[in-house]
């Protein structure tokens, strides 16, 4: 591959925060929500490496080679052919770190999308197919970067050539809720609890509520607290998380569709605009609660504000 032209203007990349799994669609299913980062790049002709942070996360951030975006954007760099002789980043962070809503998909997406836009011709060297297998790739996992890259409801899988998705419809009147705690877990921790074999009838049901879910976001809502229920990695967690676990307990009791979202401990209610009022008013003390619209777009590449907007 012949060596990239860099563009001489900065970029900027909006990423969304992602809910993976959405109950039964185990490393599957993700869902992309209205909670954005926001990622600014130059290219400088000096050699060297900037990194700005503010919001989530800037106090444990590294602010080097080890940050995330900048990993993820040297990896992209590598498959388009090279890396610039320097950069200057800037990230503003909205998503909270490791509260199970896709932050680490958010500066691995948004990394790799902006070294794309910064590479005079990136979106024919490195499509849509590509970023999302090298997010895969980085990630471990395709369900939140396929969702985060994508927007909407994803279904993602792996095969030989690596992540790959399909983008699936979502009702106007899906219309989530989350509940945030003040504490934080690992995904890598919550996942070491999961057994290596479940129950036959377990993984029979949870494949059929898995089918049930696309169903009923895309349209049957009237669905939505029989699809979202799980058996295959909910229960497992629940010993690390009881707060999460007795939160979704409560809500599913009321009749909302509740669910750990992603590893957790953010639960996720997949309320409509009719009854999202219910879920609000069940909020807790030590939980920010959220109203949050379901992101179409996924990554995208914004105008720079100009001073003074």
């Amino acid at each position: 591959m012949p060596k990239p032209t860099f563009r001489a203007a900065p970029v900027r990349v909006r990423v969304p925060a992602t809910s993976a799994n959405l109950g039964p669609g185990f490393d599957a299913l993700g869902l992309a929500l209205s909670l954005y980062d926001d990622i600014v790049v130059r290219v400088t002709d000096e050699p060297g490496l900037t990194v700005d942070v503010a919001g989530m996360g800037a106090a444990s951030v590294a602010r080097n080679a080890r940050n995330l975006v900048v990993r993820a954007m040297y990896a992209a760099f590598k498959q388009l052919g090279g890396r610039p002789p320097g950069l200057e980043v800037v990230c503003a962070n909205r998503i909270p770190h490791g509260r199970g809503l896709g932050s680490s998909a958010a500066a691995i997406v948004g990394g790799i999308v902006a070294a794309r836009a910064l590479v005079a011709g990136g979106g024919e060297r490195l499509g849509d197919d590509a970023a999302l297998a090298l997010a895969t790739q980085l990630e471990g996992h395709p369900d939140n970067v396929a969702a985060c890259l994508f927007g909407g409801l994803t279904l993602a899988w792996t095969d030989d050539a690596g992540g790959r998705a399909v983008k699936l419809p979502v009702d106007a009147s899906v219309a989530p809720v989350v509940f945030i705690p003040g504490t934080s877990s690992s995904t890598r921790a919550t996942r070491r609890l999961l057994p290596e074999t479940v129950p036959h009838a377990d993984a029979a049901r949870n494949a059929g509520r898995a089918a049930l879910l696309v169903t009923a976001l895309g349209g049957r809502t009237d669905l939505l607290l029989a699809a979202s229920d799980d058996r295959l990695h909910q229960s497992y967690r629940a010993p690390a998380m009881p707060r999460t676990a007795a939160l979704v307990d409560e809500l599913r009791t009321a009749g909302i569709p509740a669910v750990v979202s992603g590893a957790g401990p953010t639960v996720l209610a997949l309320t409509t605009v009719a009854n999202r009022d219910e879920a609000l008013a069940l909020s807790r003390r030590g939980w920010s609660t959220t109203a949050l619209d379901v992101d179409v777009e996924g990554a995208v590449q914004l105008p720079l504000e100009r001073r003074g907007e």
